[in-house]
C-alpha cells in the first residue's frame, strides 16, 4: 500500500463542470428559478505509484462556478509541491494556511467564492488520504484516536464556545460505544429524508406522482420548497399532505426568500400543515433574524433550520449561542471542507442540536454521507430526530454513487470520499466546450 511519508503532490487541475437541470426544473425554489447543477471539480495527482490521485467537489447552480475555478487556479501554488506527510499529520495547521493565506484571505475572510474553492481542493486531499489508508472517509474518520481527529480541526475564533479540550472530552466519551454503532450503521444506514418530489417548477401532477412513488419506495419524510407565492404555497401543501398523511414528517424550505417578520407572518398561515421545520427563513447571515424567528415559531412546534449557505464554523457558533436554530445543516462544500465541518459537528453537539445536513447538488450527497455517519459513531453518537437530504439527481455520473436502502443512506464501501466522476461525465459536461453543451448552445436552447 502507497504510503504518506513518501509522496508529494505532483499536479492539481480544475474542470467547470454544469449540467443543465434548468430545462427540466430540478432543483427550482423561490430563490433560484432556474439552477444549473454544477461542480468546480478538482483533481489532485501524486506521485504514488497507487491510489494517487484525489477528486474534490464544489457545487454551483452555474452562473459563477468559473470564478470558483480561478480561485482554485489560485490556490494550486500553494498544495503542488508539499509533501503529503506535511500535509495529513498536521491537517488542521496545514488548513489553517490555505484559508489564512495573508493575501487570499481578503476576499473572505473564510467565505464566498474563496472558502468554497478551498473546500473542492480540500475534498480532493480528503479523498487521497483515505484511498491511500485503503478506507471509505466515514471510516478513515471512525478509526481515528480522539487526539488524531482534532488534529485536523482548527478551532480559532470557537474558544468562547468551544475549546479542544471540549471536544476531546466529546470524542473521548463516545470511544467505547463506537463499535455498537458502527455494527447497526453498516446493517441498517443512516436515515434520509426526500427533497425530490416537490421542487418549486413542478406540477401538481409530477408531486403526486412523486409522491405516491417515494411512499412505495419507503420514504416517511419529505421536504418542500415555499417562499414564492402564499396562496400556491398553500395549496402545494395541502396536496403533498392529502398524499403522504398527518403520520408522515413535512419540511418546508424557503431558501432565504423573506425578512424576519414577513417570514413569521407567512409562516403562521402554514402551521397548520405542522411543517417539522421552516429551513433557511431569512438570510443566511441574519443571526439575530433567525432567534427571533426561532422565538416566534415555539409556540406552533415548528423548529427553525439552516446551514447550507452559512459560510464558516463561526456562524454556525452565533447561531446556536443565540438559540437560533433547532436543525443545524452542515453542507460538505460549503464551509472549508471537513475539518471545519467538524468543528461544526462538535458545536451541535456541545449545544445539543440536531444535525441534518444538507445535500443534493452535484456530489453533495455522495460527500455528506460520510461526514454524519461519523458524526454518529464518534460525535453525536444518536440518530434521533436526525435525517439526511438525499435529492435524487445526477448521482449516475459517479463512480460510487450513494446507495439508498428502506430510505436510508447505506454505508460506501469503496475507499474515498465518493467524489470520483465517470470520465466521459466529466468531459460531456465541461462548460461550453462539452459536447452537451456545445449541442444545447448551436440547437439555441441555451444562451452562452
Amino acid at each position: 500500500m502507497a504510503s504518506i511519508e513518501s509522496g508529494f503532490i505532483k499536479s492539481l487541475d480544475v474542470y467547470d463542470v454544469r449540467f443543465p437541470t434548468s430545462l427540466q426544473l430540478h432543483g427550482s425554489d423561490a430563490m433560484h428559478k432556474d439552477p444549473d447543477y454544477s461542480a468546480v471539480y478538482t483533481v489532485i495527482e501524486t506521485n504514488l505509484a497507487e491510489n494517487s490521485k484525489g477528486f474534490g467537489i464544489a457545487f454551483s447552480v452555474g452562473r459563477g462556478n468559473e470564478i470558483m475555478v480561478k480561485a482554485v487556479e489560485v490556490i494550486r501554488p500553494m498544495v503542488v509541491g508539499q509533501k503529503l506527510s506535511y500535509i495529513f499529520n498536521n491537517f488542521g495547521k496545514f488548513w489553517r494556511e490555505i484559508v489564512q493565506d495573508g493575501q487570499l484571505r481578503w476576499l473572505g475572510p473564510e467565505k464566498g467564492a474563496t472558502h468554497m474553492a478551498t473546500a473542492s481542493v480540500l475534498n480532493a486531499l480528503w479523498d487521497l488520504w483515505a484511498r491511500i489508508e485503503g478506507k471509505p472517509v466515514w471510516k478513515l474518520l471512525a478509526d481515528m484516536t480522539p487526539e488524531q481527529v482534532v488534529n485536523v480541526v482548527d478551532f480559532s475564533y470557537l474558544s468562547d464556545a468551544l475549546t479542544k479540550d471540549e471536544a476531546l472530552d466529546i470524542l473521548k466519551a463516545n470511544k467505547p460505544t463506537q463499535a455498537g454503532r458502527e455494527q447497526k450503521l453498516l446493517s441498517d444506514g443512516y436515515p434520509a429524508y426526500t427533497t425530490s418530489t416537490a421542487w418549486l417548477g413542478y406540477t401538481d401532477e409530477i408531486l403526486i406522482e412523486k409522491c405516491r412513488t417515494a411512499l412505495k419506495e419507503g420514504w416517511t419524510k419529505f421536504k418542500m420548497k415555499v417562499g414564492a407565492d402564499l396562496a400556491d404555497d398553500r395549496r402545494r401543501a395541502t396536496v403533498i399532505r392529502r398524499e403522504i398523511g398527518y403520520d408522515n414528517d413535512l419540511m418546508m424550505d424557503a431558501n432565504g426568500r423573506w425578512d424576519v417578520e414577513e417570514a413569521i407572518t407567512w409562516m403562521k398561515h402554514l402551521t397548520e400543515y405542522k411543517p417539522l421545520w421552516i429551513e433557511e427563513p431569512t438570510h443566511p447571515d441574519d443571526v439575530l433574524g433567525h432567534a427571533r424567528i426561532a422565538e416566534a415559531m415555539r409556540p406552533h412546534d415548528v423548529g427553525v433550520a439552516t446551514g447550507e449557505c452559512c459560510s464558516n464554523r463561526v456562524i454556525f457558533k452565533q447561531l446556536l449561542q443565540s438559540n437560533a436554530i433547532k436543525f443545524l445543516q452542515i453542507d460538505s462544500a460549503r464551509v472549508g471542507s471537513i475539518n471545519e465541518n467538524i468543528a461544526i459537528l462538535l458545536l451541535a453537539k456541545k449545544f445539543n442540536v440536531a444535525v441534518c445536513p444538507h445535500a443534493g447538488g452535484v456530489g453533495l450527497c455522495e460527500m455528506v454521507q460520510h461526514i454524519i455517519m461519523f458524526d454518529y459513531l464518534c460525535v453525536s453518537a444518536t440518530t434521533a430526530g436526525r435525517c439526511c437530504e438525499f435529492v435524487d439527481h445526477l448521482h449516475e455520473h459517479f463512480i460510487e454513487p450513494v446507495v439508498i436502502k428502506h430510505a436510508c443512506y447505506m454505508p460506501p464501501k469503496n475507499p474515498g470520499y465518493s467524489t470520483e466522476m465517470k470520465e466521459n461525465s466529466v468531459q460531456d459536461h465541461i462548460y461550453p466546450d462539452g459536447q452537451v453543451w456545445a449541442e444545447l448552445i448551436s440547437s439555441g436552447k441555451v444562451s452562452k
